[in-house]
Order: C-alpha cells, then sequence, then structure tokens
C-alpha cells in the first residue's frame, strides 16, 4: 500500500504542478473576458430560469441536471475537502478555493454549452455528452481532423476519477464521520452504502436525478442554516478568520518552493475537487437536460460554483477557522488533537452546537456523500460507455457498488491522493478542448444575446 501510495501522490504532483495551474487559471480567466463574466452578468437571469419550462430532447428537467451536478460536487469537498486544505496548506487555501469559483462560473457555463451543443443520441434513445463529445466531435467539425483521442483521453481518465473522486473518497468520509460521531465500524457503514447505491442507480439517470432533486436541496438547506447559527453566535471571531485567510494566501508558505506553492496547491485542488469547474464532469450531467438552447442550460449549471464554492465552502472554512480548534499562535497555524478532513469539521460544528453540531456534519455528509456516489456512478458510467459499448458499461452498476465498500475501509491518504492524481488529469484534455472551441461558446452567446 506505501508504494501505490507513493505512485498515485506522484501522479497527483504532476497533475497539479504549475502547469495544470496556469491551465486552469488561463482557462477560466480567458472564459469570464470573452463571455464578458456571464456567470456574474447573468447570474439573476440564470435563478430564473430554473423555475422554466423544459423543452427538447433529454431525459431530466433543466433544475434537475443542475442538483444531479450539485449533488457530485456538495459533499466531502464541502465537508472533508475544505477542512483538509486549511490542515495542508493553512487558512490561506480558501481564498484561492474562492479563486477557483469565481473563474470556475465561466468554465462551466462553457461546459453545459458544448455538452448540449454537441451531445448525441446513444443506441437506447438517451442523450449523451461531455468533454469526450465536444473534444471530438466538435474539435473535428471546427478543426477537422481526427480528434477522438482527445475525447477517449477525457473519458478514460474521468473513468479512472470516478472510482476515486466519486466513489471512495464519499464512502470513505461517511466511514470516518459516522465512526467519530456515533462508533460505527467502517464495514457496516460501507456495506450499508453499497446496498442503498445500488438500489438507486438501477433505474438509471431519472432515478438518480429524482434523488437528487430531493436530497441536495434538503440538506443544503439545512447545512446552510445550522453554519448560519454557529457563525451568528460566533461572529466576533469572523474578522479574525478571513485575516488568517487573506494574509496566509500570500505569505512565504504559499508561494514557497517556487512560484506555486503549498496554499495555492490545496486550495486550488481542493476548489475544483469542490465545484469540478474545468474537470468536465458537470457537463456529463446537464447533456441529459431537455433543452433546445445550449446557453440557457449553460446559465443554470453556471449556478454551480456559486452555490457550491462561494456559499457552502465559505461557511465551513469560517466554522472552523471561528470554533477554536484551528489557532494561528505568531502566525503558525496549529490544530487541536492534529484533526484533519471529516473529522476536523465534526470536531468544529460540534464544539460550537452541542450534539447538534457533530449531527448535522455527519448526516449531512451522509446524504451528500450518498447523492455524490450516484451522480459519479452516470459520470463514470457514461465515461465507460463511450470508450467500450453501452453492454459493457451496464454492468460497471456492480463493480461500483463493490467499490463503494471497499473505500470504506482504506486509509484517507491512499483516497485522497488518488483522487487528486485523476481529477487533476482528466482536467487537462477538457480545458484543451474548451479554449480550442471558446469561438463557438462566443457565437452561441452572441446568438442568444441578440434575440433577447
Amino acid at each position: 500500500m506505501d508504494l501505490l501510495n507513493n505512485i498515485v501522490g506522484q501522479i497527483g504532483s504532476f497533475a497539479w504542478g504549475p502547469v495544470m495551474i496556469v491551465l486552469l487559471f488561463s482557462t477560466g480567466l480567458l472564459l469570464t473576458i470573452v463571455t464578458r463574466m456571464v456567470q456574474y452578468r447573468k447570474l439573476g437571469t440564470a435563478f430564473k430560469l430554473l423555475a422554466s419550462k423544459s423543452e427538447g430532447e433529454g431525459e431530466i428537467s433543466p433544475f434537475a441536471a443542475l442538483m444531479t451536478s450539485l449533488s457530485a460536487t456538495i459533499g466531502t469537498g464541502n465537508i472533508a475537502g475544505v477542512a483538509g486544505a486549511i490542515a495542508a496548506g493553512g487558512p490561506g487555501a480558501v481564498f484561492w478555493m474562492w479563486v477557483t469559483a469565481v473563474l470556475g462560473g465561466a468554465t462551466k457555463f462553457s461546459e453545459a454549452v458544448l455538452a448540449i451543443k454537441y451531445r448525441v443520441t446513444d443506441e437506447k434513445g438517451e442523450q449523451s455528452g461531455g468533454p469526450m463529445y465536444y473534444a471530438s466531435k466538435g474539435m473535428e467539425e471546427k478543426y477537422g481532423g481526427n480528434w477522438k483521442w482527445l475525447g477517449w483521453l477525457f473519458a478514460f481518465f474521468a473513468f479512472l476519477a470516478s472510482v476515486g473522486i466519486g466513489n471512495m473518497v464519499q464512502s470513505n468520509s461517511v466511514a470516518a464521520a459516522m465512526e467519530q460521531s456515533l462508533g460505527i465500524p467502517t464495514w457496516i457503514s460501507g456495506a450499508v452504502l453499497a446496498v442503498a447505491v445500488a438500489l438507486v442507480i438501477i433505474g438509471g439517470i431519472k432515478s438518480i436525478a429524482k434523488v437528487s432533486e430531493a436530497v441536495v436541496p434538503v440538506m443544503a438547506i439545512i447545512y446552510v442554516i445550522g453554519s448560519l447559527i454557529i457563525l451568528f453566535a460566533n461572529a466576533v471571531n469572523i474578522p479574525a478568520a478571513f485575516s488568517w485567510i487573506f494574509s496566509n494566501a500570500f505569505t512565504g508558505k504559499a508561494v514557497g518552493g517556487g512560484l506555486i506553492g503549498t496554499v495555492i496547491r490545496y486550495g486550488v485542488a481542493r476548489g475544483i475537487f469542490s465545484n469540478e469547474a474545468g474537470l468536465g464532469s458537470a457537463p456529463i450531467a446537464h447533456a441529459a437536460s431537455k433543452t433546445k438552447d445550449p446557453v440557457r442550460q449553460g446559465l443554470i449549471a453556471s449556478l454551480g460554483s456559486f452555490i457550491d464554492t462561494i456559499v457552502i465552502c465559505t461557511m465551513t472554512a469560517l466554522v472552523v477557522l471561528t470554533s477554536g480548534i484551528v489557532s494561528m499562535p505568531n502566525g503558525v497555524m496549529q490544530i487541536k488533537d492534529g484533526l484533519n478532513g471529516a473529522p476536523l469539521t465534526t470536531a468544529a460544528y460540534g464544539a460550537q452546537l452541542p450534539g447538534f453540531g457533530g449531527f448535522i456534519v455527519s448526516f449531512g455528509l451522509v446524504f451528500f456523500a450518498f447523492s455524490t456516489l450516484l451522480t459519479w456512478y452516470f459520470y463514470g458510467f457514461k465515461s465507460l460507455e463511450y470508450i467500450t459499448n453501452r453492454k459493457v458499461a451496464d454492468l460497471f452498476k456492480w463493480v461500483w457498488v463493490v467499490l463503494t465498500f471497499f473505500g470504506a475501509t482504506q486509509s484517507l491518504k491512499f483516497v485522497w491522493n488518488f483522487s487528486d492524481a485523476f481529477n487533476g488529469l482528466m482536467a487537462i484534455p477538457n480545458l484543451i478542448a474548451l479554449l480550442a472551441l471558446s469561438p463557438v461558446i462566443i457565437i452561441a452567446l452572441k446568438e442568444y444575446e441578440s434575440k433577447k
């Protein structure tokens, strides 16, 4: 296991090295500029579109598509990931999570526009789309030649990432939280999760979307309300928390070891893990939306980064930093009992809302992670379908159930390293396609706005 940890750790270091950071930021910045910050300029319109009537081909409503994509992001990235970023990189990592979210709105908008524009109807009559299709079909239409290799590369990395970021990370974090708060052995949590997941994924995207529509809004509201109660009661410590975030983001630690330091590395990695902007996973869900207009779905998709990172991740970060468990004597961060990940968040909430706080995190994590397991199964399924065929992909559900149990019993270090590695790798072909197809996105947006 140590050898495997070292291998995936080195892959992760490569995937989240300077080249990846520059590519990620450049893509988000470019798309923000060329769309004239559409993610915030059209924020009100995006929320209004959530209630609009569904029209066009597809299996689920535009609202269900957003909830499904959010179910893959609101979860361990917001609860365990934020705490993990702070523990590994310091409070300044939160600042870099915010930066990825601000730029990520334009990235998500662009991903969804291309996903709808270049989606195809598979052999069972369902809509299939995402980076594997616009990186191949879109690139071929725009530039000619054979670009199927780029789409295949994304699908391959996305399939492997689904095993880590979408499966083992989720079951691992749930098992850790349940063991800490209720003393339930990890193997029992893993077994229960595996059975529950199996009962839903048998029904495909419609079943997954139905569960996501029910679970995500309710649990997000409960989590936000619980966080606000804590922050209102502890408002006196909030200015210090913001001070830590901004000062640590630009200290020597943040830029140590070259231009890309520990704080930036963990802030960006966990930020992308949280909202998935640039990874290319969310457009796979948006491609199933019942819509005729790519830009309408793009606007709805742009809400993902705002809701996920700007709202929910910020709540988690402020609660952790104001809890008293994290301190900064002489500018050096100290964490009580060396806590990390989900246990750190659980302890922070529990310390400020005795009994109820730990309950919010533990059960919020369970339901968020459960919905994430469902959606990432769909991402892995669609990626495998692209690489092989529908018959092979249909067998993947049973592998997914087994991996859910397996992930619950593995070490946190291995699971996070594995996720970071393929998380970063799957973004590379997606970002290349987004940059190359940015003229298509600009034209689609101009046509949409001219009609309005």
